[in-house]
């Protein structure tokens, strides 16, 4: 079951991301290019494709970034190949390998399972930023409403970006954006992996992106355990979407804004 907001007009919402992009860069960076890590699951090949129409391909650089060997690169390279963009691969691997073994070797404590699992996601967003200032970019965002909803971003990794399309659309919204643009099935729905862990997104999560979906536009849920865990994570995780606190100091801030 594919759910959508009764009101949800994916050709429509299209044409308004393409605007949107579009007003970003031209008030954001007019002349740069979109710096996109490109994964070869929907939310990447939507966006890329959105920034393709855009910007142009002239002006949309994909970065392909394996932590050694990528089982599914070939899907990421695909992405290019139909939107017809330049890209990089960049292996992160000796990054990794790197400050995993300097933690090893000087931290009091054992490096905690979290801390593997997410440092991958760092590693690839400070590349990909590092790829957008040597090219003169800015680095899209590629989470998705439903993700950001329970936490399943890596705060300053994949949680990070200059400009965010997609955070305030659901997973089947985004599919049906890739529908509407003609996107290849074998990638807008693609079974959601996160590429750290053996599993997939929902055997991770415990439930459906269906039923994610549903209660998010609709408030309903069949099973309450499935709400209370969704309810707690979504509020052990609203950390994640807001500004970094700040002591807020009464001081006088005189320059020009």
């Amino acid at each position: 079951m594919d759910f959508f907001d009764k009101n949800f007009d994916p050709e429509k919402t299209r044409k308004d991301l393409v605007d949107w992009i579009r007003s970003f860069f031209q008030a954001n960076g007019p002349g740069c290019k979109g710096i996109i890590a490109i994964s070869g699951g929907k939310d990447s090949t939507v966006t890329a494709a959105l920034l393709t129409e855009a910007l142009g391909r002239d002006r949309v650089f994909g970065v392909l970034l394996p932590n050694g060997e990528q089982k599914d690169i070939e899907d990421s390279k695909l992405v290019t190949k139909i939107l017809d963009i330049d890209y990089a691969v960049i292996n992160i691997k000796d990054a990794f390998d790197g400050i995993i073994h300097e933690m090893k070797a000087n931290l009091p404590v054992p490096i905690g399972e979290d801390t593997i699992i997410n440092l991958p996601a760092r590693l690839r967003m400070a590349s990909v930023y590092a790829v957008g200032q040597s090219m003169n970019g800015r680095v899209a965002n590629t989470c998705n409403l439903s993700e950001d909803w329970v936490g399943y971003a890596t705060r300053y990794g994949d949680g990070a970006g200059d400009f965010s399309p997609l955070s305030h659309l659901t997973v089947q919204e985004v599919r049906g954006i890739g529908k509407v643009m003609n996107l290849p099935d074998e990638l807008i729905f693609k079974t959601p992996v996160d590429g750290l862990t053996p599993l997939t997104d929902e055997e991770k999560l415990g439930f459906t992106y269906d039923t994610l979906d549903r209660y998010i536009r609709t408030g309903e849920i069949d099973d309450p355990k499935t709400k209370e865990s969704i309810d707690r994570k979504h509020q052990a995780n609203l950390f994640k979407l807001r500004l970094m606190p700040a002591f807020p100091h009464n001081g006088p801030v005189l320059a020009s804004e």
